[in-house]
Protein backbone atom coordinates (compact mmCIF):
# COMPACT_ATOMS: atom_id res chain seq x y z
CA UNK A 1 0.00 0.00 0.00
CA UNK A 2 1.17 3.67 -0.54
CA UNK A 3 2.22 6.34 1.54
CA UNK A 4 -0.28 9.78 0.77
CA UNK A 5 1.01 12.73 -0.41
CA UNK A 6 -0.25 15.90 -2.08
CA UNK A 7 0.13 15.36 -6.03
CA UNK A 8 1.65 19.40 -5.33
CA UNK A 9 4.18 18.54 -3.28
CA UNK A 10 7.94 17.96 -4.88
CA UNK A 11 8.28 14.47 -2.94
CA UNK A 12 5.42 13.18 -4.93
CA UNK A 13 7.67 13.07 -8.26
CA UNK A 14 10.37 12.48 -6.87
CA UNK A 15 9.56 9.42 -5.43
CA UNK A 16 7.28 8.60 -8.17
CA UNK A 17 10.35 8.42 -10.44
CA UNK A 18 12.03 5.92 -7.58
CA UNK A 19 9.20 3.94 -8.11
CA UNK A 20 7.79 4.19 -4.24
CA UNK A 21 4.13 3.80 -3.90
CA UNK A 22 2.65 7.21 -3.92
CA UNK A 23 -1.30 7.86 -3.70
CA UNK A 24 -2.70 11.73 -3.86
CA UNK A 25 -5.12 12.50 -0.81
CA UNK A 26 -8.21 12.95 -3.23
CA UNK A 27 -7.48 9.23 -4.31
CA UNK A 28 -6.91 7.79 -0.83
CA UNK A 29 -10.00 9.64 0.42
CA UNK A 30 -12.14 7.12 -1.31
CA UNK A 31 -10.70 3.76 -0.05
CA UNK A 32 -12.78 2.38 3.08
CA UNK A 33 -9.61 1.71 5.38
CA UNK A 34 -7.57 3.64 8.01
CA UNK A 35 -4.64 5.07 7.15
CA UNK A 36 -1.86 5.14 9.47
CA UNK A 37 -1.29 8.74 10.00
CA UNK A 38 2.39 9.40 10.45
CA UNK A 39 3.62 13.39 11.34
CA UNK A 40 6.88 14.63 10.48
CA UNK A 41 7.81 17.57 12.55
CA UNK A 42 10.55 19.21 10.68
CA UNK A 43 13.13 21.24 12.41
CA UNK A 44 15.74 20.70 9.66
CA UNK A 45 16.62 24.16 7.20
CA UNK A 46 16.09 22.39 4.06
CA UNK A 47 12.63 21.25 4.56
CA UNK A 48 11.97 19.84 0.96
CA UNK A 49 15.09 17.30 0.99
CA UNK A 50 14.37 16.64 4.62
CA UNK A 51 10.72 15.57 4.03
CA UNK A 52 11.73 13.56 0.72
CA UNK A 53 14.33 11.68 2.51
CA UNK A 54 11.43 10.59 5.63
CA UNK A 55 9.06 10.09 2.96
CA UNK A 56 10.76 7.56 1.13
CA UNK A 57 11.59 5.20 3.88
CA UNK A 58 8.05 5.02 5.17
CA UNK A 59 6.87 4.91 2.23
CA UNK A 60 8.26 2.01 1.33
CA UNK A 61 5.82 -0.13 3.01
CA UNK A 62 3.10 -2.31 2.48
CA UNK A 63 0.52 0.13 4.37
CA UNK A 64 -1.16 3.30 3.30
CA UNK A 65 0.57 5.84 5.01
CA UNK A 66 -1.24 9.67 6.06
CA UNK A 67 1.87 11.58 5.67
CA UNK A 68 1.36 14.78 7.56
CA UNK A 69 3.88 17.88 7.99
CA UNK A 70 4.58 19.71 10.85
CA UNK A 71 6.60 22.84 11.95
CA UNK A 72 7.00 24.87 14.85
CA UNK A 73 4.08 27.42 15.64
CA UNK A 74 5.84 30.64 15.75
CA UNK A 75 9.74 29.39 14.34
CA UNK A 76 9.85 31.19 10.61
CA UNK A 77 12.50 28.86 8.59
CA UNK A 78 15.02 30.92 6.08
CA UNK A 79 15.66 28.27 3.84
CA UNK A 80 12.70 26.80 2.25
CA UNK A 81 10.29 29.28 0.42
CA UNK A 82 7.20 30.57 2.50
CA UNK A 83 5.10 29.92 -0.21
CA UNK A 84 6.03 25.98 0.54
CA UNK A 85 5.25 26.39 3.63
CA UNK A 86 2.30 28.02 3.67
CA UNK A 87 0.67 25.02 1.19
CA UNK A 88 2.44 21.91 3.10
CA UNK A 89 2.69 22.62 6.53
CA UNK A 90 0.84 23.44 9.54
CA UNK A 91 2.20 24.40 12.91
CA UNK A 92 1.99 22.53 15.80
CA UNK A 93 -0.60 24.72 17.26
CA UNK A 94 -2.98 23.34 14.95
CA UNK A 95 -2.83 19.77 15.36
CA UNK A 96 -2.15 19.80 19.03
CA UNK A 97 -5.73 18.13 19.32
CA UNK A 98 -5.40 15.42 16.51
CA UNK A 99 -3.89 12.38 17.41
CA UNK A 100 -1.11 10.50 14.99
CA UNK A 101 -0.22 6.72 14.90
CA UNK A 102 3.40 7.82 14.50
CA UNK A 103 5.91 11.07 15.22
CA UNK A 104 8.92 11.99 13.49
CA UNK A 105 10.72 14.61 15.36
CA UNK A 106 13.72 15.51 12.91
CA UNK A 107 17.31 16.74 13.97
CA UNK A 108 17.79 20.59 13.89
CA UNK A 109 21.62 22.18 13.78
CA UNK A 110 21.42 23.97 16.73
CA UNK A 111 24.04 21.74 18.61
CA UNK A 112 26.15 24.10 20.01
CA UNK A 113 23.15 26.26 21.87
CA UNK A 114 22.02 24.87 25.49
CA UNK A 115 18.64 23.72 24.77
CA UNK A 116 17.15 26.38 26.98
CA UNK A 117 18.14 29.01 24.73
CA UNK A 118 16.69 27.58 21.66
CA UNK A 119 13.83 29.81 20.66
CA UNK A 120 11.39 27.33 20.32
CA UNK A 121 12.16 24.94 23.03
CA UNK A 122 9.49 25.67 25.42
CA UNK A 123 6.81 25.10 22.55
CA UNK A 124 8.92 21.99 21.71
CA UNK A 125 8.82 20.76 25.14
CA UNK A 126 4.71 21.03 25.13
CA UNK A 127 5.40 18.90 22.09
CA UNK A 128 6.89 16.06 23.50
CA UNK A 129 4.15 15.80 26.72
CA UNK A 130 1.33 16.12 23.96
CA UNK A 131 3.67 12.89 22.59
CA UNK A 132 1.88 11.04 25.68
CA UNK A 133 -1.51 12.07 24.84
CA UNK A 134 -1.64 12.46 21.18
CA UNK A 135 1.11 10.26 20.11
CA UNK A 136 1.33 5.77 19.42
CA UNK A 137 4.72 6.16 19.00
CA UNK A 138 7.74 8.60 18.69
CA UNK A 139 10.85 8.55 16.63
CA UNK A 140 13.42 11.27 17.61
CA UNK A 141 16.68 12.02 15.44
CA UNK A 142 20.00 13.24 16.25
CA UNK A 143 19.41 16.42 17.72
CA UNK A 144 15.54 15.78 18.10
CA UNK A 145 16.20 12.42 19.83
CA UNK A 146 19.05 14.13 22.05
CA UNK A 147 16.22 16.49 23.11
CA UNK A 148 13.89 14.00 24.29
CA UNK A 149 16.61 12.10 26.22
CA UNK A 150 16.99 15.55 28.23
CA UNK A 151 13.21 16.25 28.71
CA UNK A 152 12.11 12.85 29.70
CA UNK A 153 15.05 11.44 31.56
CA UNK A 154 17.00 14.77 32.48
CA UNK A 155 20.27 13.67 29.93
CA UNK A 156 22.56 16.65 28.56
CA UNK A 157 24.21 16.21 25.27
CA UNK A 158 28.21 16.41 25.03
CA UNK A 159 30.39 18.31 23.27
CA UNK A 160 33.22 16.36 20.97
CA UNK A 161 36.75 17.57 20.64
CA UNK A 162 35.88 17.44 16.79
CA UNK A 163 32.69 16.87 14.73
CA UNK A 164 31.99 13.07 14.07
CA UNK A 165 31.46 12.96 10.51
CA UNK A 166 31.07 10.18 7.62
CA UNK A 167 30.38 6.31 7.34
CA UNK A 168 31.13 4.62 10.61
CA UNK A 169 30.78 0.83 11.97
CA UNK A 170 27.71 -0.30 14.06
CA UNK A 171 26.75 -2.83 16.06
CA UNK A 172 23.49 -5.09 16.62
CA UNK A 173 23.10 -5.30 20.35
CA UNK A 174 19.68 -6.59 20.59
CA UNK A 175 18.92 -8.83 17.61
CA UNK A 176 15.88 -9.70 19.17
CA UNK A 177 14.16 -6.35 19.09
CA UNK A 178 11.29 -6.40 16.71
CA UNK A 179 13.10 -2.81 15.44
CA UNK A 180 16.11 -4.68 14.36
CA UNK A 181 14.26 -7.49 12.35
CA UNK A 182 16.52 -8.22 9.59
CA UNK A 183 19.40 -6.75 10.43
CA UNK A 184 23.42 -7.41 10.02
CA UNK A 185 25.16 -8.02 13.19
CA UNK A 186 27.47 -5.13 12.17
CA UNK A 187 26.35 -2.07 9.77
CA UNK A 188 27.09 1.07 8.53
CA UNK A 189 25.61 4.56 9.26
CA UNK A 190 26.14 8.04 8.07
CA UNK A 191 27.43 10.11 11.32
CA UNK A 192 27.27 14.34 11.18
CA UNK A 193 27.48 15.53 14.72
CA UNK A 194 29.37 17.84 16.98
CA UNK A 195 27.87 16.51 20.35
CA UNK A 196 26.96 13.16 21.73
CA UNK A 197 25.07 10.81 24.61
CA UNK A 198 27.25 8.79 26.63
CA UNK A 199 26.94 4.86 26.94
CA UNK A 200 27.49 4.95 30.33
CA UNK A 201 24.69 7.61 31.51
CA UNK A 202 22.09 6.02 29.17
CA UNK A 203 22.96 2.39 30.70
CA UNK A 204 22.80 4.18 34.24
CA UNK A 205 19.20 5.10 33.57
CA UNK A 206 16.07 3.07 34.10
CA UNK A 207 14.19 2.33 31.10
CA UNK A 208 16.64 3.20 28.36
CA UNK A 209 18.01 0.29 26.24
CA UNK A 210 20.90 0.90 23.58
CA UNK A 211 19.67 -1.32 20.57
CA UNK A 212 22.98 -0.24 18.52
CA UNK A 213 26.08 1.37 18.90
CA UNK A 214 29.40 2.19 17.61
CA UNK A 215 32.72 1.82 19.48
CA UNK A 216 33.62 5.25 17.31
CA UNK A 217 30.96 6.95 17.78
CA UNK A 218 28.84 5.66 21.01
CA UNK A 219 25.23 5.20 21.38
CA UNK A 220 22.65 5.42 17.99
CA UNK A 221 19.57 3.71 18.10
CA UNK A 222 18.23 3.90 21.83
CA UNK A 223 14.56 2.13 22.98
CA UNK A 224 12.40 3.77 25.88
CA UNK A 225 9.43 1.40 26.16
CA UNK A 226 8.09 3.57 28.60
CA UNK A 227 7.21 6.99 26.91
CA UNK A 228 6.91 4.72 23.48
CA UNK A 229 9.56 6.15 21.53
CA UNK A 230 13.28 5.50 19.63
CA UNK A 231 16.03 7.95 19.47
CA UNK A 232 18.55 7.58 17.07
CA UNK A 233 21.24 9.74 17.16
CA UNK A 234 22.62 9.20 13.68
CA UNK A 235 20.89 8.98 9.80
CA UNK A 236 20.08 6.30 7.90
CA UNK A 237 17.52 8.76 6.29
CA UNK A 238 20.54 10.55 4.75
CA UNK A 239 20.99 10.27 1.17
CA UNK A 240 23.95 8.92 -0.80
CA UNK A 241 25.03 12.24 -1.54
CA UNK A 242 23.82 14.44 2.04
CA UNK A 243 27.77 14.26 3.46
CA UNK A 244 29.16 15.04 0.00
CA UNK A 245 27.00 18.15 -0.47
CA UNK A 246 27.72 19.13 3.51
CA UNK A 247 31.52 18.81 2.69
CA UNK A 248 31.30 20.72 -0.33
CA UNK A 249 29.13 23.67 0.92
CA UNK A 250 31.72 23.87 4.01
CA UNK A 251 34.78 23.38 2.00
CA UNK A 252 33.30 26.22 -0.75
CA UNK A 253 32.64 28.66 2.63
CA UNK A 254 36.46 27.78 3.50
CA UNK A 255 35.80 26.04 6.83
CA UNK A 256 37.84 24.02 8.17
CA UNK A 257 36.50 20.55 7.68
CA UNK A 258 37.95 17.30 7.47
CA UNK A 259 36.79 14.61 4.67
CA UNK A 260 34.21 12.43 5.83
CA UNK A 261 35.49 9.07 7.78
CA UNK A 262 35.01 6.08 5.24
CA UNK A 263 32.31 7.81 2.77
CA UNK A 264 34.21 8.06 -0.34
CA UNK A 265 35.88 5.53 -2.46
CA UNK A 266 39.43 5.19 -0.85
CA UNK A 267 38.64 8.66 1.08
CA UNK A 268 39.05 10.39 -2.61
CA UNK A 269 36.52 13.31 -2.40
CA UNK A 270 36.82 13.47 -6.60
CA UNK A 271 35.07 10.20 -6.65
CA UNK A 272 31.31 9.57 -6.18
CA UNK A 273 30.33 8.00 -2.60
CA UNK A 274 28.55 4.92 -2.29
CA UNK A 275 25.44 4.28 -0.86
CA UNK A 276 25.86 1.20 1.84
CA UNK A 277 23.28 1.71 4.23
CA UNK A 278 20.29 2.16 2.16
CA UNK A 279 18.94 -1.63 2.92
CA UNK A 280 19.02 -1.38 6.77
CA UNK A 281 17.64 2.64 6.71
CA UNK A 282 14.57 0.49 4.83
CA UNK A 283 14.61 -2.44 7.15
CA UNK A 284 14.57 0.23 10.22
CA UNK A 285 11.49 2.54 9.35
CA UNK A 286 9.67 -0.42 8.03
CA UNK A 287 9.72 -2.22 11.31
CA UNK A 288 9.42 1.03 13.31
CA UNK A 289 6.04 1.43 10.75
CA UNK A 290 5.14 -2.54 11.31
CA UNK A 291 5.15 -2.33 15.07
CA UNK A 292 3.23 0.57 14.83
CA UNK A 293 0.26 -1.13 12.60
CA UNK A 294 -0.12 -4.00 14.94
CA UNK A 295 -0.03 -1.89 18.54
CA UNK A 296 -1.95 1.56 17.18
CA UNK A 297 -5.52 1.63 18.40
CA UNK A 298 -8.10 1.40 15.44
CA UNK A 299 -9.85 4.07 16.75
CA UNK A 300 -8.23 7.14 16.66
CA UNK A 301 -9.83 8.56 19.62
CA UNK A 302 -7.86 5.79 21.89
CA UNK A 303 -4.60 6.55 21.05
CA UNK A 304 -2.74 8.01 24.70
CA UNK A 305 -5.96 6.93 26.09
Amino acid sequence: MPITLPESLPAFDVLTREGVMVMSDMRAARQDIRPLRIGLLNLMPKKIQTETQFARLIGATPLQIEFSLIRMSEHETKNTAAEHMAEFYRPFAEVREERFDGLIITGAPIEHLPYEDVTYWGELAEVFAWTQTHVHHTFGVCWGGMAMLRHFHGLDKHMLPDKAFGCYRHRNLAPASPYLQGFSDDLLIPVSRWTEMRAAEIDATPGLETLIASDAVGPCLVEDAAHRALMIFNHLEYDSTTLKEEYDRDMAAGKPVNVPQNYYPDDDPARMPLNRWRSHAHLLYGNWINQIYQTTPYDLAQIGQ
